[in-house]
Formats: C-alpha cells, structure tokens, sequence
C-alpha cells in the first residue's frame, strides 16, 4: 500500500500546476458525466418499476372492482364459515356488465308559428328543439347518478362437506336468500 501511495505522491510532484489542474478538470468532467449517466439509468429503471407497478395496481383494482369477482369472495369466505363445511369455491356469471346512468341536462325548446297565405289561409308550424348533454365532474368525467348491477346467470358452488344432504341444502339456501335469486340458478357440488 505504502508503494502506491509513494508512487501518486511522485507523479503529483512530477507536474505542474496547469498540469494538475487539467488532469483534474478532466477528471471532473468524467465524474459529472458518469453521474449523470447513472441517474439516467437508474432513473429509467425506477420509471419502468413505477409503470410496471401502477399497471399491476390498475389491473388488479380493475380486477377487484369486477362485479362478480367481489361477490365470488364474498359468498366463498361467509359460506366457509358455515358448520360442516370447508373450503368453498364460487363461480358466478352474469347477464351483462355494469350499467352507470350518467347525470343529463336536457332543455326543450318549443316555437309555434302561424302563417297567413295570400288566401286567406292559416297554417301553424310547431317546432320543437331538445337538447341533451351530460354533467360531468371537473376532471370531464361524467356525474353518475346510479349504477345498475348486472343480473346473475347462474351460479356454481363447489364445497367440502356438500356430501351431507344437510350441508348441501344449507349452502344452496344460503346462496338464493343472500343473492334474491331462484333455485334453478344455483348449483351446489361436492368437492374433491
């Protein structure tokens, strides 16, 4: 160690000082630049990780907000709670998707016109204008006013347990009264 520092300390003594304060200056520059460069890349990087996670976000809140997929958690953790059973699997399908009624302005313009021919004649013209346009938010979004949910198709309930006729009565129950839909819509399975 003392050898390399014994050889720096004679280069440093061999230059000049406009000598040194180039080699420095260089050394600077290339200091900045590679400074930059690395928060370029790593800057980069960091974006690409943010895009990556806020797409995961979007999907999966995409995913979450997913009418059916609520409902699906919803009944498979209650229904797991009932006696008798275990682990519960739900799959719904629906008629439709979602349906948001956005708020409207409407404005009915109506002008009535009489005329008189050169005989004498009367005729009426009655115009009628509407006009629709629909409230949004400040971000131009539009204000819902409700949302109808979509009509369930039918329903699938695999369960441990739904061997006993008991259990599986239980479970068909419970899922038409929680829902308000007929029993030819839900079929309850016994699991493997």
């Amino acid at each position: 160690m003392d050898k390399y520092i014994n050889k720096i300390k004679e280069y440093l003594q061999k230059l000049d000082n406009k000598e040194l304060m180039r080699n420095l200056f260089i050394i600077l520059i290339i200091g900045i630049i590679l400074f930059i460069l690395a928060d370029t890349f790593f800057q980069d990087e960091e974006q690409v990780t943010k895009l990556n996670e806020d797409n995961i976000t979007k999907n999966s809140g995409e995913y979450e907000t997913d009418y059916s997929y609520i409902l699906e958690k919803k009944l498979e953790s209650i229904l797991s709670q009932l006696k008798g059973v275990g682990t519960v699997q739900v799959m719904i399908t629906l008629e439709d998707t979602t349906e948001k009624v956005p708020a409207f302005n409407t404005t009915k313009n109506n002008e009535t016109t009489k005329e008189l021919d050169s005989q004498g004649g009367t005729r009426e013209i009655v115009r009628e204008d509407t006009t629709i346009q629909i409230v949004t938010e400040g971000e131009g979004s539009p204000i819902v006013l409700k949302e109808i949910k979509p009509t369930i198709k039918g329903i699938i309930v695999i369960a441990e347990g739904a061997e006993n006729l008991e259990v599986k009565e239980m479970l068909y129950e419970a899922v038409k009264t929680v829902l308000g839909i007929s029993g030819n819509k839900v079929e309850v399975y016994i699991s493997k």
